[in-house]
């Protein structure tokens, strides 16, 4: 269909200002040392029914109405942000490290994830799940959407705190994030399952509708077995499929804009999952996986031949950060309504419940492994951070009807302020934890002691 004058101008206008403000408020956030990302979302929340709809409601409608091809287009703007956002992601994964980080890195997952993972499971069954329950959530769901909740922990957010920190390239880097990304790998192999079983029984599109069994046991068994094998298969031949089409006889394409190729790969991948009935934010965290593992190893020594599949991924992440991702960002905040759909109680004993079980198991498998207690409470309250991941799950299980908004406001707000927190304490331990890592390497035999002081300032996305 065609869109008027008026509609045209209408959508153009929100797109500029939706662009405009968040990288304003973005800078801000960054200028005083913290998350982009939480910039980026109080800006939507400025101009949603919180601020902008309390007090000049006509206004806030005009340029963010519901319905229409102005919020049609915003959120296919939103949706491509938030592949986006996976796809980045799943490049930046790396699960390889250095051999004497591997113990602690493999205590500190089983316990920082199986732990809170199962309290979180124990104190949603026993609560009236429907309370939290959107229009397609079971207690099943519930359940692990809780669950999640509790466990998940933030690439994007820490993994941009630490390299504006100068933290990378260290010890306490490779662990905080070789913990998070085996953790959200397992965490979205769950989610995936979540959002398969709330779309099943209303789906219109997709292999298990066409099979035409709709049965609760079946169904169930279906979206476990098909998410499990997708991973399986990714994770295994993916990377030698990637590499085929990359650089093979099919990589002609890639050969003429490899920036396109690689994005026509990702919508590809996106399109299979939703035949198969996986949601497609996990094929977009594997297309990220297997595409990066396909590129030559000569990629990492800055050759020739590595020019232009470096330039690609550095051109989707510039342009995905400048437009697609902060819209999705601001989307999230302009859906917040902390007037009506905030519960501050259930909050105040959700939050705190989160932190604690987060950071206490944290802390367990890093003293276990034979870390410093002040190392060991660092990596606690790094690995706090929910950011990107926190947020994704909640929009994500609100626009499946499997949470009601209450509950969603109440993961975004969480991943907000768990970001924040973890941005302030590692500002302040930065250069205790650099000079950390230069000891380790010095000496990898001598554990990782950590001096005391260190005030140093950093942001992140």
């Amino acid at each position: 269909m065609s869109l008027s004058s008026y509609q045209v101008a209408t959508l153009i206008a929100t797109i500029a200002i939706v662009v405009l403000v968040s990288h304003a408020v973005g800078g801000l956030f960054a200028r005083f040392r913290q998350p982009v990302v939480v910039g980026e979302i109080l800006a939507g929340l400025i101009f949603g029914p919180t601020l902008l709809g309390l007090v000049a409601p006509d206004i806030q409608h005009l340029l963010f109405p519901k319905t229409g091809p102005v919020a049609a287009v915003l959120a296919g703007l939103a949706q491509l942000g938030l592949l986006l956002l996976m796809f980045i992601t799943g490049g930046e994964l790396r699960l390889t490290g250095v051999a004497r980080d591997r113990r602690t890195i493999s205590l500190v997952t089983v316990t920082g994830l199986v732990l809170p993972f199962s309290i979180g499971v124990a104190v949603v069954s026993a609560i009236d799940h429907r309370d939290l329950a959107g229009p397609a959530g079971t207690q099943t769901t519930t359940i692990l959407v809780f669950a999640i909740a509790v466990a998940v922990t933030s690439i994007p957010v820490i993994s941009r705190i630490m390299l504006d920190l100068g933290l990378l390239g260290g010890s306490f880097a490779r662990i905080v994030l070789g913990v998070a990304a085996l953790e959200d790998i397992a965490l979205y192999v769950v989610l995936a399952i979540v959002l398969s079983l709330a779309s099943a029984p209303a789906t219109e599109f997709g292999l298990w509708d066409l099979i035409g069994i709709h049965t609760t046991g079946w169904t169930v068994g279906y979206h476990t077995a098909v998410t499990v094998v997708f991973l399986t298969a990714f994770m295994v031949w993916g990377p030698q499929v990637f590499r085929y089409l990359l650089y093979g006889r099919p990589g002609v394409l890639a050969r003429r804009n490899a920036t396109a190729y690689r994005l026509v790969l990702l919508l590809i991948t996106v399109l299979l999952c939703t035949m198969l009935g996986i949601n497609p934010i996990f094929g977009a965290l594997l297309t990220g996986v297997c595409a990066r593992r396909a590129e030559p190893e000569q990629e990492l020594d800055g050759s020739a031949t590595a020019t232009e599949q470096t330039n690609s991924w550095i051109t989707i992440r510039r342009f995905s950060l400048a437009f697609f991702i902060p819209i999705y960002f601001f989307t999230v905040g302009l859906g917040l309504n902390l007037v009506q759909d905030f519960d501050v109680l259930f909050f105040a004993w959700f939050f705190a419940l989160c932190c604690v079980v987060k950071a206490a198991s944290v802390l367990l498998g890093a003293v276990l492994a034979g870390e410093r207690l002040r190392w060991s409470i660092d990596l606690s309250i790094a690995l706090n951070a929910r950011g990107g991941p926190g947020i994704v799950l909640a929009t994500t299980t609100l626009a499946a009807g499997v949470v009601n908004r209450s509950f969603y406001t109440s993961m975004v707000v969480l991943s907000v302020l768990t970001s924040l927190i973890a941005g302030i304490w590692l500002d302040r331990r930065a250069t205790a934890l650099r000079q950390a890592d230069l000891e380790r390497a010095r000496d990898p035999k001598v554990p990782q002691a950590v001096t005391a002081g260190g005030e140093h300032a950093g942001t992140a996305t």
